[in-house]
């Protein structure tokens, strides 16, 4: 049995507004991450008041969707982009990274614990469990908008994409499998005696082996050497894990 992609991805039309599928799961992801740090902090397990978990979501999308969009545009899809300026800001038809929106993310939480005197690996801690469940949520987004689809396979629940030749691996909901796997990790060991960064540092070479293993399985865009695009950025991103727990470890 294969199955044939037919999921509108316009959730509501009014008249030349459009809410997206993609766009809702985004904005339930990031609803997400608002709940879970509010209640850590609200648990004592972050030094931060509710208008500092106000504060903390603002800074925390500009710099995830600013990072995932500019990262899409320069490093994944600059060709499309140059011939097209005027998508660079539709983000409502897809078309974010996850290792840019990771970069954003870090650099937004790096300024804003030096503003409110925290510590930054705490609060990574306290992230990065909610956004590897909301990054679940934004795969089934692409996989709705019928985008990021896998390779060409016989598989009994191959998919046939919109405008895609032949029945594909439905990629995203592999990596939408594995993102809550990961979640469900860092969920059980959010209250142990860890020292800070630990579960950033986990997240780190857990998403990298998974996602290294999914490339094999998405259609690829671009290749540097051997490797898909994909996986050149996620050898760093483990090579940054391995030496974060390490580091972390030894660290007094």
């Amino acid at each position: 049995m294969v199955f044939e992609h037919a999921l509108n991805p316009v959730l509501l039309q009014l008249g030349p507004l459009e809410i997206r599928w993609y766009g809702v799961m985004w904005a339930l992801s990031f609803l997400l991450v608002y709940v879970y740090v509010l209640r850590s902090a609200r648990g004592r397990l972050i030094k931060l008041t509710d208008d500092d978990v106000d504060w903390l979501m603002i800074w925390l999308v500009a710099g995830i969707i600013l990072g995932a969009r500019l990262f899409d545009v320069f490093v994944w899809e600059w060709a499309y982009y140059s011939a097209n300026p005027g998508e660079i800001i539709a983000i409502w038809h897809g078309g974010l990274s996850f290792h840019g929106g990771l970069v954003g993310g870090l650099i937004a939480g790096w300024l804003f614990a030096r503003r409110r005197k925290i510590s930054f690996l705490n609060l990574c801690d306290v992230c990065i469990v909610p956004i590897a469940l909301g990054q679940a949520l934004g795969r089934i987004g692409n996989f709705i908008n019928g985008e990021l689809y896998g390779r060409i396979t016989n598989v009994p629940w191959a998919v046939q994409f919109p405008g895609a030749e032949g029945y594909r691996h439905p990629s995203q909901i592999y990596e939408a499998l594995y993102d809550i796997l990961i979640f469900i990790v860092l969920f059980s060991l959010r209250k142990s005696k860890m020292k800070h960064g630990s579960l950033l540092a986990l997240f780190l070479v857990l998403y990298s082996i998974f996602r290294f293993i999914a490339e094999y399985f998405r259609e690829p865009t671009a290749f540097v050497g051997p490797f898909t695009m994909g996986q050149a950025l996620n050898i760093p991103m483990f090579v940054l894990g391995i030496g974060l727990w390490f580091w972390i470890s030894h660290r007094k």
